[in-house]
C-alpha cells in the first residue's frame, strides 16, 4: 500500500514538473511573439530610432519638467488678467529677409516693369513724372528641362583633279565626335539624366517614361532600360578600379539586402551587397549575387587582409576563415537585439542600453580625434565599460530561461564578443556598421519603387551604377554633371588614365566656381 502512494505521488510530482515545464514554455513563447509583434510594428508604423520605451521616455519628460520648473519667467509672457482670452494664441511671423547670397550661383532674367506714357501724366498738372528710383525683389522660379535634336552634319571633301586623272577621288568624311553609346540616339546629357533618376533618385523606368511623355519625347522603359545597360557595360573598368581601391582600405564596411529577381513562378531572393572603403579609398561599391552564400563576398574580398566590419550573418564566417582578415562587429546591431526585446525583461533591457549608451558617448568625444588618439580614449574609458557590460551579460545569462527573448539578446552579444572589441585594439575601426545600412537605403528604396530586376545582368547594371550615385553622394557631386562629362570622355580616354575620372579625383578638377558650390553643399548623410 505505501509503495502504492509513494508510485502516486512520484507520478503527481512528475506531472507537475512537466506541467510547470511547459507553462515555463508557453510563457516563453508567449514573450517572443509580443518581441516578433512589435518588431513587425515598428518596421510598418514605428519610428526608425532605436530606443526603449519606457526609460527613455520617462527620463527625457523628466529632464523636460526640471528644465521647464527652473526657467525664470519673464513678466511680459504673463497675459493681462484683462486680456481675451482667444488672444492668448499669437501667430509668430517668419523672420525678415532670408540670405539671398545661398542663390547667387543660379542664372538671372531681370523683367523691368514701367510706366506707359499716359501713365506717366501727373494726376495733379498734367505734367510728364520722372523716373527718381527703383524697387527691386527676388522670385525663385523652376523652368522645366526640355528636349532637343542635335543634327550632326559631316562635310565629304573630294579631290577632283585626282578623279579627273583617274587615280581616284580622294574622298574624306569630317569624322563625327566620340559618342557614349555607338550608332545610340541617347546623347550623354539624356543618358545621365536617366541614370541619375533611377539610380539617384530611385525613380523607376515606367514614372521617366510618363515624364518624358509629358514634355513630348515618348520612350519605352525597355529601351531606357537598354540604355542603362550599356551605361553600365561602358563604365565597368571604372567600377572595376574603385573595387580595387576599397580592397586596399584598411577598414571595410559592408552589409546586404534581398533584391529580388524575375524568375518562373515567383521572384527569386536575390542579393545586394555593399562594400564601403575607408577615408583614404573613399567608394562604395556595390555587387549582386544571385544568393546569400558566402562565395559572394569571398570572390569580392579574395585578395583582402584587413579589418571587416560586418553584422552577425555567420557567412562572413566563411570569408575570414583561413585568412588574415580581421571580423569587427557592429555595437548598434547588438543594442537593437536589447531594445526589441524590452518588453519582456525592461530592467535588464535597461541596465543594457545605459552601457551600450557609454560606449557611442565616448565615440562621440573622439569623433574628431586622429586613430591614435581615439584608441588611447577607448582603452581608457571604453574597456572598463566593456568589462562591466561582459559581468552583467554572464550574469543575465544565468538567470534567464534560454530560450527567453532578452536572453537571445544576450547570447548574441556574447556570441559576437571578440568581434564587438576590435574596436577597442584599433582606432580606425568604427564602432557601428551603420555606414553602410545607410547606403542599403538606396537599393531598398529602387527595390520599393522599382521592385525587382528582370535578370542577372539587370542586377549587375544596377551594381555598378548604384556604386557611381553612391560614391559621388558620398564626395557631395552631384551625380549628373559627373555623369554626363564622364559618357562624353570616357570612350576615348586612355586606360592608364582612368584613375583620373574616379569621383573624388574628378572633383579636384572642377573650376573654382563649382568646388566653391559642392563645398557650400549639406554634407551627404
Amino acid at each position: 500500500m505505501l509503495t502504492a502512494l509513494l508510485v502516486e505521488r512520484a507520478s503527481v510530482l512528475a506531472e507537475r514538473d512537466r506541467q510547470k515545464q511547459r507553462a515555463d514554455e508557453l510563457h516563453v513563447e508567449n514573450l517572443r511573439l509580443q518581441v516578433e509583434l512589435a518588431r513587425y510594428r515598428k518596421w510598418y508604423y514605428g519610428p526608425r530610432a532605436d530606443r526603449l520605451r519606457a526609460s527613455e521616455l520617462a527620463q527625457a519628460l523628466l529632464d523636460f519638467g526640471e528644465k521647464l520648473e527652473s526657467k525664470p519667467i519673464h513678466p511680459e509672457d504673463v497675459p493681462a488678467a484683462t486680456e481675451p482670452a482667444y488672444e492668448l494664441r499669437r501667430v509668430k511671423r517668419r523672420p525678415g529677409r532670408r540670405n539671398l547670397a545661398r542663390f547667387e550661383h543660379l542664372p538671372v532674367t531681370t523683367q523691368v516693369y514701367e510706366l506707359s506714357a499716359e501713365e506717366r501724366v501727373c494726376p495733379g498738372c498734367g505734367a510728364e513724372r520722372r523716373e527718381i528710383g527703383a524697387e527691386e525683389s527676388w522670385q525663385i522660379e523652376y523652368v522645366p528641362g526640355r528636349f532637343e535634336r542635335i543634327r550632326h552634319v559631316r562635310k565629304k571633301y573630294a579631290c577632283l583633279r585626282c578623279e579627273a586623272a583617274g587615280s581616284g577621288p580622294q574622298i574624306e568624311v569630317v569624322a563625327k565626335p566620340g559618342t557614349a553609346l555607338e550608332k545610340g540616339m541617347a546623347g550623354p546629357g539624356l543618358l545621365a539624366y536617366i541614370v541619375t533618376s533611377k539610380c539617384a533618385d530611385y525613380l523607376p523606368l515606367y514614372r521617366l517614361e510618363d515624364i518624358f511623355a509629358r514634355q513630348g519625347f515618348e520612350i519605352s522603359r525597355a529601351t531606357q532600360s537598354v540604355w542603362c545597360g550599356d551605361v553600365a557595360e561602358l563604365v565597368e573598368p571604372l567600377y572595376q578600379r574603385m573595387a580595387e581601391r576599397v580592397r586596399a582600405s584598411h577598414v571595410v564596411a559592408t552589409d546586404d539586402t534581398v533584391l529580388p529577381m524575375l524568375s518562373a513562378g515567383k521572384a527569386q531572393p536575390t542579393r545586394m551587397w555593399v562594400y564601403v572603403g575607408d577615408a583614404a579609398h573613399p567608394y562604395n561599391v556595390f555587387d549582386f549575387t544571385l544568393n546569400r552564400g558566402r562565395d559572394g563576398p569571398k570572390q569580392f574580398l579574395k585578395d583582402y587582409a584587413e579589418v571587416l566590419l560586418a553584422d552577425a550573418y555567420g557567412g562572413y564566417n566563411g570569408v575570414v576563415a583561413g585568412n588574415a582578415i580581421t571580423r569587427a562587429g557592429c555595437w548598434a546591431h547588438a543594442r537593437r537585439k536589447f531594445v526589441e526585446a524590452e518588453k519582456t525583461a525592461p530592467e535588464i533591457a535597461g541596465e543594457a542600453v545605459r552601457l551600450i549608451g557609454a560606449l557611442f558617448a565616448v565615440e562621440r568625444q573622439g569623433w574628431e580625434l586622429s586613430a591614435e588618439q581615439r584608441l588611447a580614449l577607448r582603452q581608457q574609458q571604453s574597456a572598463p565599460v566593456l568589462a562591466e557590460l561582459r559581468e552583467r551579460l554572464l550574469a543575465w545569462k544565468d538567470q534567464l530561461l534560454p530560450k527567453h527573448p532578452m536572453a537571445e539578446a544576450v547570447n548574441y552579444t556574447l556570441g559576437q564578443w571578440q568581434e564587438l572589441n576590435v574596436f577597442c585594439s584599433d582606432g580606425a575601426v568604427p564602432i557601428d556598421n551603420n555606414v553602410s545600412e545607410r547606403e542599403m537605403k538606396r537599393v531598398v528604396l529602387n527595390r520599393k519603387n522599382s521592385l525587382f530586376v528582370g535578370n542577372p545582368r539587370g542586377g549587375r547594371t544596377a551594381a555598378i551604377l548604384a556604386s557611381l550615385t553612391s560614391s559621388c553622394r558620398r564626395h557631395v557631386i552631384d551625380p549628373q554633371v559627373y555623369l554626363t562629362q564622364l559618357l562624353v570622355n570616357l570612350a576615348s580616354w586612355p586606360v592608364r588614365d582612368l584613375d583620373a575620372w574616379l569621383p573624388d579625383q574628378w572633383k579636384l578638377r572642377q573650376p573654382a566656381r563649382l568646388a566653391a558650390l559642392y563645398a557650400a553643399a549639406p554634407a551627404a548623410s
